[in-house]
């Protein structure tokens, strides 16, 4: 049976970015790794990390997203785990045959070659989890 790796990042939805980034970095004292559109999921995401792991802002760009509804309903907080495992496509052939519903059947694949996809929360008891495989680099 395959499972996660490692837990990769946990992300937060934010509304004002820039106000999330000084707390994170002037309260906190962590350092900004970097920040990134992502047009395709129409956000933008910033990433500090914490030791193997990192923490993820991430704000919607627009308002007709996921994660814009989310906000609205729930307002600023934690937004999702990601998991990272060695065989996305895999890993969602074995949770869809233990009957896991997911948002995303099949991997999306982002610019810089990392593949992702979210398990619905009414699966994993109101978390929402996304797994990442990242790219063979060699």
């Amino acid at each position: 049976m395959l499972s996660p790796t490692k837990i990769n990042h946990i992300a937060l939805g934010v509304t004002d970015m820039e106000e999330a980034l000084h707390f994170w970095q002037e309260a906190l004292g962590l350092q900004l790794d970097r920040v990134e559109d992502v047009p395709v999921e129409k956000a933008r995401v910033a990433f500090f990390h914490v030791g193997e792991s990192e923490i993820e802002l991430v704000q919607p760009t627009s308002n007709d997203t996921g994660l814009a509804n989310y906000l609205e309903k729930k307002g600023p907080g934690i937004h999702h785990l990601c998991l990272e495992v060695d065989d996305i496509k895999a890993m969602i052939d074995q949770l869809i045959s233990k009957g896991v519903e997911m948002i995303n059947d099949s991997a999306r694949t982002r610019d810089d070659g990392k593949k992702y996809a979210f398990i619905h929360p009414k699966s994993t008891h109101g978390v929402l989890v996304e797994l990442y495989e990242l790219p063979n680099i060699e």
